[in-house]
């Protein structure tokens, strides 16, 4: 081109527009597990470019379809030892609700030859319990899972629904017992005291109570009752107005037990052998309902550990180790949240010393359990986390 003259250079502005805001992701954190799968915690944020900026934005200008995931997979090197399990058994009963199990061994990763369990000891472990459901009964809708006690109780014992209504004349809630909620304001007293149908999404911590779930406008109504760890909960349903042939039920859940019904709920007694116990009612006919009148006793059998903690919402702190420095920490030690139905549970790290970076960390690290998925999430090291619930009831372990 050299015989050709060179035109001038140019630059035109083609476009003012900015573009539009878009995901931003940070290098990820570290690793959760020193071997094999884990995850790792990256930062995405909405940011902007403007006059050649990067201006942060709010997440809603973003596309939430191409919003990146938060946590990643990651894996450091292969475990030596890990857990495996056998396949599931049959369901325990041949109709209804009932349980599957599974055995749980330690197996080496090179050789996938069992070894001793001593060798797996620090690592996180899978459920080897879970429901199952054989279908409808024949005779009985609803039949006992293991664990939930169901016993008929003599009539004479408990008020009468007449006695219940000379309540509502005085009225005073028919859902005694102090409910884990805001406390009225003056003017909202009176309104409070009249709302026989605001028991749904509480959290009831007295030692008894009655809870009237009849009446209720949503079609879903769930109350939780929470008592001290050395306690359980006994249930009673003095009247049930529930529609079977509707599909309407009641469930109720625990650590140790899950049962569901509608035929044959009047005058039973349900054992939660815990100290925590949800109690779920689905209508479908507006009115419809059930009563229920709980109480709580000494536990029949030891079902925590001595370090064990108990925590009822709205929010709380979380110290371990919590034995003294000079007793030796054997066990693993735990902390069970329970929250109102309505509410969720959210637990965040400030300050956590898991031993270094290395090697040792698999030794050392805390489990976080959902309790209403029984899904479980690890950390180790020195990491500061933000873990949400996706029910109201959580377990942490903390161990070594």
């Amino acid at each position: 081109c050299q015989p050709v003259p060179k035109p001038e250079s140019r630059v035109e502005v083609c476009d003012l527009n900015p573009c539009p805001p878009r995901w931003k992701v940070t290098p990820a954190g570290p690793c959760s597990s020193s071997c094999g799968l884990g995850l790792a915690v990256q930062l995405v944020t909405c940011v902007q470019i403007l006059h050649g900026q990067e201006v942060l934005q709010e997440e809603h200008l973003c596309p939430v379809a191409e919003k990146p995931l938060t946590s990643v997979p990651c894996i450091i090197r292969t475990c030596s030892y890990e857990w495996s399990f056998s396949e599931w058994s049959e369901c325990s009963t041949s109709c209804g609700n009932g349980i599957q199990s599974r055995q749980d061994f330690c197996r080496s990763s090179l050789t996938h030859k069992p070894v001793n369990p001593l060798f797996c000891r620090r690592f996180p472990k899978a459920i080897v319990v879970r429901g199952c459901s054989a279908g409808p009964c024949p005779e009985q809708e609803g039949p006992v899972s293991p664990g939930a006690e169901l016993q008929p109780v003599p009539p004479a014992t408990h008020p009468t629904r007449a006695a219940e209504h000379r309540h509502k004349d005085l009225d005073v809630p028919l859902s005694a017992g102090p409910r884990e909620q805001a406390k009225p304001s003056a003017g909202e007293e009176g309104t409070a005291r009249r709302c026989f149908l605001c028991v749904c999404g509480n959290l009831f911590l007295n030692a008894t109570g009655i809870i009237d779930m009849t009446g209720v406008e949503s079609r879903d109504c769930t109350v939780a009752i929470g008592r001290p760890l050395r306690e359980e909960i006994s249930v009673t349903v003095l009247e049930s107005s529930l529609n079977c042939s509707a599909g309407e039920v009641l469930l109720f859940s625990g650590r140790m037990m899950w049962r569901t019904g509608c035929r044959k709920l009047p005058l039973s007694l349900i054992n939660s052998r815990t100290n925590t116990l949800i109690v779920k009612q689905r209508v479908v006919l507006p009115g419809n309902g059930v009563i229920l009148q709980y109480s709580s006793r000494t536990a029949t059998r030891k079902y925590y550990q001595d370090c064990d903690q108990q925590l009822f919402g709205p929010q709380g702190e979380i110290v371990n180790p919590v034995q003294s420095p000079d007793q030796r920490q054997e066990v693993v030690c735990r902390t069970f949240i329970t929250v109102a139905p309505r509410q969720r549970i959210s637990i965040r790290a400030l300050n956590t010393d898991l031993g270094p970076q290395g090697n040792q960390t698999h030794f050392n690290y805390i489990l976080v359990r959902d309790v209403s998925t029984m899904k479980t999430v690890v950390f180790h090291g020195k990491q500061q986390f933000l873990w949400q619930s996706t029910g109201s009831q959580a377990e942490i372990e903390f161990h070594e």
